[in-house]
């Protein structure tokens, strides 16, 4: 099969022949469809998040017909459709797997990080972090709801009820939860990078109630504020806009370090809080909102061949919406 190999942190993608990935019991072999190409793709490849799997195969947004299954496979069959996301495996033991809070395990497999990914024509995954998809989204626009949806959908989520929601950050996980949190019937702000007119344009045509730079302060105080954008001087920003009471999400994977900031702009009960993964429970709610909803995501596509051009274009910040590469 052709598969795009990163040989190490720090070198381009390679594409290269191997053969076709075995499976055990409880596996499905899956023909690739379309894999979405994410920010922690990056992370992963630049170094930032240490001890992939080396060589590897990323991509953690898989979208794929199920081809071949183990014995114990109960749950798919042969020729059904499945999105595989970030969290690939946990080991069902730890305190976090036995409280709920299996985003947490110990000892977890990531798609695409610590397992190989679907950059790639066959990829392997475990039958129990396999997900049927919303027939309404095809193989092209499927993709971006199993990181950036899931992950953005757990930190929309953490803000809790919040009535007016910043938005900092305007990429792949904002277009999504923007169109929710307006479904919902909240107040969406975003921020984008300063003098990114584009980025607030989008961000308004997707419903959003103001859109602005960073910098800037928002038309009111916000409840909440959800940070996409991995940049750590965003959190005091954000905090200084928050009511009290308030929450900041900080939603990466990956975040520039947090610089000192003045006491007085947390005290008030404001909350600063992380996002770590996602659950199975996580996938099912938000997938049965998406086919409720019908949330629009905005791709651009690229061949498997193309997928360090779609990172390059991703990092340049020349994508609006999601990349995804598209498989066949």
């Amino acid at each position: 099969m052709k598969a795009m190999l990163l040989d190490k942190p720090g070198s381009p993608l390679r594409l290269t022949d191997l053969a076709l990935p075995s499976y055990n019991d409880n596996q499905v072999l899956l023909k690739v469809r379309a894999c979405g190409v994410c920010r922690t793709d990056l992370h992963i490849l630049d170094g930032e998040l240490d001890a992939p799997k080396l060589p590897l195969i990323p991509g953690h947004e898989i979208v794929g017909e199920v081809v071949g299954k183990g014995q114990n496979v109960n749950r798919y069959a042969i020729g059904q459709r499945l999105g595989v996301p970030w969290l690939g495996h946990t080991c069902g033991k730890c305190r976090y797997c036995h409280s709920d809070r299996e985003n947490l395990c110990d000892n977890p497999g990531f798609t695409g990080y610590t397992l190989d990914g679907g950059y790639a024509e066959y990829a392997v995954a475990d039958q129990h972090y396999c997900f049927p998809l919303p027939e309404d989204y095809s193989d092209a626009a499927a993709p971006p709801l199993l990181c950036a949806g899931l992950i953005g959908y757990r930190a929309l989520v953490a803000a809790g009820d919040a009535k007016i929601i910043g938005i900092y950050g305007f990429g792949a996980a904002a277009h999504i939860i923007a169109q929710v949190a307006c479904w919902q019937g909240r107040t969406v702000f975003a921020f984008t990078k300063p003098g990114d007119r584009i980025g607030q344009q989008f961000a308004l045509q997707l419903g959003a109630n103001w859109a602005g730079d960073s910098t800037q302060a928002p038309p009111q105080a916000m409840d909440a504020a959800i940070l996409f954008a991995p940049v750590g001087a965003l959190v005091p920003e954000a905090l200084r806009h928050t009511v009290k009471g308030g929450t900041v999400v900080c939603a990466g994977i990956h975040m520039s370090d947090i610089p000192a900031f003045p006491y007085s702009i947390l005290w008030g009960e404001r909350v600063v809080r992380s996002i770590a993964n996602l659950t199975r429970e996580d996938a099912d709610a938000f997938l049965a909102i998406a086919a409720h909803t019908r949330i629009v995501t905005h791709v651009q596509t690229f061949s498997l061949a193309d997928a360090n051009l779609a990172l390059t274009n991703l990092k340049s910040g020349l994508i609006q919406g999601a990349a995804v590469l598209l498989v066949d």
